[in-house]
């Protein structure tokens, strides 16, 4: 027991709040971690994480959990300080998402091609541009934050958060991530939506219930992990438009009209909006043609005087073959 309390020591209360994609790691791990914490080797599943490795992955969590909440995102401004409950949208407002996202797949496929499929060996490079601006005073400050990503996670990747670099260390053996780098695994994944969804609430094995069944940690846990998956710059052809389709199946996803995406240009936001939403964060995309924009977050001071809204987009992305060489 006491080795488990000087690991909790270890995390420092006044650090600084993660931004919105360390806390989709932080929750991410956590989620990677309750679903698969029973498993042992031999299974044919995998292995699930020591005891030390879990606890590190929840108190990242409970890091990204104080800083973002369970608040529900129901505004229509695009500023997700809307009023309204949980569950209130109407099934027209559903709808609509689901046309965005039916869309979002149709403009995907018209324009796809099949990618040059990354070696084990490589990394893979993404360079993306944050605006933020600070709620009340409306101080911008634009970052270029670029990421390096080892393909097998043999390699230490680096990645940056809002101009500060970060390194991610390698896996042991039998680790891996979410979305899977690897293009042999990725080519794995069904490009049927439902099938889609079922394999990634459940790897390795199978699950009969349809979209519609899910419990309420599964419709968060399917629409975090898609959202993850389609961060991902590079993916098989097929593949992210079935992840667009995919979420347009999730109960509670939503639209939130009136958006702006970092460019300025008129949007609409597609978010998740019942218990485990965050607050604020949801994909943007064109009203008209539905090609997809970018992303919308929120973080926090660490003081939580101060609130940040933060909009971003990919401006590049590549194969390469060492960490801080650029296609």
């Amino acid at each position: 027991m006491n080795d488990e309390l000087e690991l909790l020591k270890e995390w420092d209360a006044d650090a600084a709040p993660l931004t919105g994609q360390a806390r989709d790691r932080a929750r991410h791990r956590l989620l990677n971690t309750m679903v698969h914490a029973d498993r042992r080797t031999g299974t044919g599943i995998g292995t699930g994480p020591g005891r030390r490795r879990a606890l590190r992955l929840v108190a990242a969590a409970v890091v990204a959990t104080a800083v973002t909440g369970t608040a529900v995102l129901i505004g229509t401004d695009g500023s997700g300080e809307g009023g309204g409950a949980p569950g209130t949208s109407t099934p027209r407002v559903e709808n609509a998402a689901a046309t965005v996202l039916n869309g979002a797949a149709a403009w995907e496929r018209q324009r796809e091609k099949e990618p040059v499929a990354p070696r084990d060996d490589q990394f893979i490079y993404s360079k993306r541009i944050i605006k933020e601006t600070e709620q009340k005073t409306g101080e911008v400050k634009t970052y270029t934050d670029e990421m390096w990503d080892s393909v097998d996670v043999s390699k230490r990747s680096l990645s940056m958060e809002l101009g500060r670099e970060m390194w991610e260390e390698r896996a042991g053996k039998g680790g891996g991530v979410w979305p899977p780098r690897k293009w042999s695994e990725l080519k794995k994944l069904p490009q049927d939506p439902e099938k889609l969804v079922s394999a990634i609430l459940t790897p390795g094995g199978s699950d009969d219930r349809s979209v519609g069944d899910l419990t309420g940690f599964d419709r968060f846990q399917a629409y975090f992990l898609l959202g993850e998956l389609l961060k991902n710059p590079v993916l098989p052809q097929g593949l992210r438009p079935a992840a667009y389709e995919a979420l347009a199946l999730v109960p509670g996803v939503r639209t939130i009209p009136g958006v702006k995406d970092s460019a300025g240009r008129a949007g609409v936001g597609v978010a998740y909006t019942e218990r485990g939403a965050r607050e604020g964060a949801y994909l943007i995309f064109d009203p008209a043609s539905y090609e997809f924009l970018g992303f919308r977050d929120e973080r926090i001071s660490a003081s939580g005087k101060k609130k940040y809204i933060q909009l971003s987009h990919v401006v590049d992305w590549g194969i390469v073959d060492r960490v801080r060489q650029r296609p």
